[in-house]
């Protein structure tokens, strides 16, 4: 008999997947979690019923919500991320030398605890001894923070349950505070297909905190429609330039100098989106 796996990516679209076997579910305090094996995408991370990562494209989006910001700033060196609890945005923090501290807050312990047992090819950076895990609130964290990270990146899913508050103007004010005077942050903001009202809540919200805003684009195989956005916000450096090059020996699978700058040319459709609410 065989077993799929079936996302409703929207009420009209779903996305299927063979399932090969079914690793773990449980109900924690905040959502259904499952890690599943797909024929196609291996193992997969699925919280309350939509795909987080999986192990065939998880490098386009940790790649792409860590390495635009983190070589737009000349020297990071203390970075945070707020969900993130799969630990492949701290993966591809550490790969540059300058950052000394890495701060994960997960709101969900259940999320971190299984990516370490079944996803450790992007959870293993979790054990580094420049990373501090904390299972938190990432609002409440940040509400006593200030002038205290470089970076900060906003990985959340989509403004659900307790990732509501994550996509307000008030958050990202918090998030303005924490940071230093030349910090950084980005967030992920969903497809521009099917979430153009959530890519236009961040885009707005973070232009009314910072005063620059910009958003870009990559191609996830496995979220809705497959273009994915990210919007950025900066208290100086323009995100498009890069302060930094990768040197010899910094591996990635998608995430180039070329590709940095080319994320930000957006469709036109994407142009007119924003430019209408600007």
């Amino acid at each position: 008999m065989e077993l799929w796996y079936t996302e409703e990516q929207t009420p009209q679209i779903r996305l299927s997947c063979k399932i090969t076997e079914t690793l773990y579910t449980t109900k924690t305090p905040f959502q259904h979690l499952a890690v599943i094996d797909t024929e196609a995408f291996g193992r997969m991370l699925v919280l309350d019923g939509m795909v987080q990562t999986c192990i065939a494209d998880e490098f386009v989006y940790h790649e792409m919500i860590s390495h635009p910001a983190l070589f737009a700033h000349p020297k990071p060196k203390s970075v945070l991320v707020v969900g993130g609890g799969d630990g492949g945005a701290i993966r591809e923090i550490l790969k540059h030398p300058s950052v000394e501290r890495a701060v994960l807050v997960e709101i969900d312990g259940e999320v971190i605890d299984s990516s370490r047992k079944f996803l450790p090819e992007i959870a293993g950076a979790l054990d580094d001894p420049r990373v501090e895990v904390h299972v938190a609130d990432g609002i409440a964290f940040l509400r006593d923070s200030a002038d205290e990270f470089d970076v900060i990146m906003v990985d959340s899913t989509e403004p659900v349950g307790p990732a509501i508050g994550l996509f307000s103007q008030n958050f990202y004010a918090s998030v303005f505070k924490a940071l230093k005077e030349d910090g950084i942050m980005v967030a992920q903001s969903e497809s521009p297909y099917y979430n153009q009202d959530i890519l236009l809540r961040a885009f707005t919200g973070m232009k009314a905190v910072f005063p620059i805003t910009m958003t870009y684009l990559a191609a996830v195989p496995t979220y809705p429609s497959g273009l994915w956005s990210f919007t950025i916000a900066s208290k100086k450096y323009d995100p498009r330039q890069q302060q930094r090059k990768p040197q010899d020996g910094f591996v990635t699978k998608y995430y180039n100098s070329d590709l940095h700058q080319a994320a930000f040319q957006l469709p036109q459709f994407v142009r007119e989106l924003l430019l209408e609410n600007k």
